[in-house]
């Protein structure tokens, strides 16, 4: 399913600010969460199901991803 990106509202992460590697999302639907670069706004653009967005933040915030940094 293809999604109009236009209307989005694009959040950037505070942590990427001035060193290139910046990561932004949005949501268009309540249950869907979008990720992108934002030094290519036209490219390709993630798709995640709220449930799966969740499940991934409590992983960061438990460390579980750390040895891959």
């Amino acid at each position: 399913m293809s999604s109009d990106f236009t209307t989005a509202r694009w959040t950037k992460a505070s942590a990427s600010s001035g060193n290139g590697a910046c990561v932004e999302i949005a949501s268009i639907r309540p249950d869907e969460i979008y990720v992108r670069n934002s030094r290519d706004p036209e490219g390709p653009v993630l798709r995640f199901t709220k449930q799966e967005w969740v499940a991934f933040v409590a992983g960061v915030k438990e460390g579980e991803f750390d040895a891959i940094v």
